[in-house]
């Protein structure tokens, strides 16, 4: 057979299994917002059969073969075509999935499924012990999937491999220290100025205006609401059902106005991503992300580089001001966004401030390490993680709900995911300095309203690629360097908070 004929093969079934993918990704969408929960068991069964099928097809040997006489046109191929790229992602996506057996994959998503749910049960009684016998399952399920990649160095690395290609606790420990010791001293002296008055933020604030709210700031974002939507869920997220249909979801606090804002500037970064992707790549691996850093990169640059900024609380306070006018009625910018920039050490990793998110992340990360090295057990991970929050950020935690329960991520079984959210932060930092160096307008057209030219900066030098480049190369075009960088970051928090 030739080339030709072979590649247009191997994109048909590409696009079978993308397809699978897909639908899993919509019940999945559904079990976490509308589903009813007795509906569970059977949206288990039906999860774990898409998957099995997916994976079924991803590792099969006719696949295998047709990946290997492409892949030795390779070398005849340019390095930079979309062609080589897709035959090199997919046999590197070939040779870690064949590693892993079908049946473990039907078990890991049966597991998740319960375990999901039970982690919503948990939190509304406030009590881990609901969800620990599930996190001991998936934790027992992923230590049987590293047994499927040794050699290792470290039982995170096949994990943080999955997130981030190529990344390993060896590149990431010396970064987190880094940002654990800089971060700290730039704390400990921003804690020393006067807390703002943030009386104005006390009552309730009606759920209809908060979604509206967020509604209109997504729009303004450039969201494109014919291709995706938002509801509300316990965990806020992004779901790609396809590159034509990205959902976004959020979550409403009745006492904190501006919880749900942050929650979906942050998801429409990432959905911003995903709609940007050139729709050539539709159907294929070349269809996602650079990794996972780099998709939380998009969303942390909205969230607290773009939302945070004076500049874009320039164009929407007095927009807020008439959705509230009783609550900020007298209240001046200044105070507001004192408010705004607010650090105060809090329990919930989504609700932190710039200066002390990443030592939410540091702790997941160090946990997680603990529990696959089995230093520590699942019976002992509620009271670790209320004796690191206390350590790092000096924090009483009250119940499980805002501690150990808080967050989704090992309920779905995503051991490795964390880091990526820290990392994103140092990302968000180097390509917002590579766009003002580009159009160093960005700031002023973003006060008059309009973040067109940062969407098109980004869309240009990040979105439309997808996952053709990994994580140095979308930094080397973007930013020049291909290299994870933390001074951007650390600068600029010294910059706003010091």
């Amino acid at each position: 057979m030739n080339f030709e004929h072979d590649l247009e093969q191997l994109k048909n079934e590409l696009g079978v299994i993308s397809d699978l993918q897909a639908a899993a990704a919509l019940l999945d969408w559904d079990m976490r917002t509308y589903m009813t929960p007795g509906a569970i068991e059977s949206r288990a069964f039906q999860l774990a059969t898409l998957e099995e099928v997916a994976h079924a097809r991803a590792v099969s040997a006719e696949l295998g073969h047709r990946i290997d006489r492409l892949a030795a046109r390779c070398p005849s191929l340019d390095p930079d075509s979309d062609e080589r790229r897709l035959i090199e992602k997919v046999r590197r996506n070939f040779e870690r999935e064949r590693r892993t057996p079908a049946s473990w994959v039907r078990r890991n998503a049966e597991a998740c499924s319960r375990a999901n749910t039970a982690w919503e049960r948990a939190r509304e009684e406030k009590s881990f012990r609901i969800f620990a016998p599930h996190l001991q399952e998936l934790l027992e399920l992923k230590q049987e999937y590293l047994g499927f990649f040794e050699p290792y160095v470290h039982p995170c690395d096949p994990l943080l491999d999955r997130f981030d290609e190529g990344m390993t606790c060896a590149d990431l420990d010396p970064i987190f220290a880094h940002l654990k010791k800089e971060q700290s001293v730039i704390l400990r002296k921003a804690l020393e100025r006067p807390v703002p008055d943030l009386s104005f933020l006390k009552g309730r604030f009606p759920a209809s205006k908060q979604i509206a709210l967020t509604e209109q700031v997504l729009t303004w974002m450039g969201y494109d609401w014919n291709c995706g939507r938002q509801d509300r869920s316990v965990h806020p997220f992004t779901t790609t059902i396809g590159l034509y249909d990205v959902r976004v979801t959020t979550k409403i606090y009745p006492g904190k106005p501006f919880s749900a804002l942050f929650s979906s500037v942050h998801e429409g970064g990432h959905a911003l991503y995903e709609q940007g992707i050139e729709k050539k790549y539709a159907r294929t691996p070349l269809g996602d992300g650079a990794s996972f850093s780099v998709h939380e990169s998009q969303s942390r640059l909205w969230e607290n580089l773009v939302a945070r900024s004076s500049e874009f609380w320039t164009f929407w306070y007095p927009q807020v001001q008439k959705l509230y006018p009783s609550a900020l009625k007298g209240v001046s910018f200044e105070r507001f966004l004192a408010a705004i920039h607010l650090v105060e050490p809090s329990p919930v990793r989504v609700e932190a401030d710039e200066l002390t998110y990443n030592m939410h992340i540091i702790l997941r990360y160090e946990l997680e390490k603990a529990m696959l090295e089995g230093r520590l057990k699942v019976a002992d991970l509620a009271d670790a993680w209320n004796a690191g929050m206390k350590e790092l950020l000096g924090i009483e935690i009250r119940n499980d709900t805002e501690g150990v329960l808080q967050d989704v991520h090992w309920a779905m079984g995503e051991f490795g995911y964390f880091p990526s959210y820290a990392l994103g932060n140092v990302i968000s930092a180097q390509l917002w300095e590579a766009a003002l160096r580009d159009k160093p307008e960005i700031p002023r057209e973003i006060a008059a309203g309009n973040c067109a030219p940062l969407r098109e900066w980004l869309r240009s030098h990040v979105h439309r690629y997808g996952a053709k480049y990994g994580t140095k190369e979308i930094l080397k075009i973007a930013a020049g360097k291909a290299a994870v960088d933390p001074e951007p970051y650390l600068r600029m928090l010294k910059e706003k908070y010091l």
